[in-house]
């Protein structure tokens, strides 16, 4: 197991990004959530999830992130994920849950960091 790790950083208008890296799976996911659930607090308008470094998902990391998406819809924030590797975006697809996220290839620029 390679672990987990997260940074979280303030963009441009007050967006939060929280870039993963390693593998977000049962071991970490809760984890992960917590963390989340902290930036959420503070009720940014938008949160940007950067799966770009992230190696491995499981389904319980899947769970957190569709967990994300509704209270995001319910708190009235924007969740923007930017997309990871292959094999990630291959879980979304396989999972039929790759439409109901926003996913963008790379970080807007107007979303740069600050």
């Amino acid at each position: 197991m390679q672990g987990f790790g997260l940074t979280i950083e303030e963009l441009d208008g007050g967006a939060i990004r929280i870039a993963l890296r390693g593998e977000l799976d049962l071991a970490h996911a809760y984890t992960f959530d917590e963390e989340l659930r902290r930036v959420e607090e503070a009720r940014p308008p938008c949160v940007v999830l950067d799966l770009r470094e992230l190696r491995f998902m499981d389904s319980c990391g899947l769970a957190r992130l569709l967990a994300a998406r509704r209270r995001a819809r319910r708190a009235g924030h924007r969740l923007l994920l930017v997309k990871g590797s292959p094999n990630i975006q291959r879980l979304f697809a396989l999972s039929a849950v790759d439409e109901a996220f926003e996913m963008v290839s790379e970080l807007p620029l107007a979303l740069s960091s600050r």
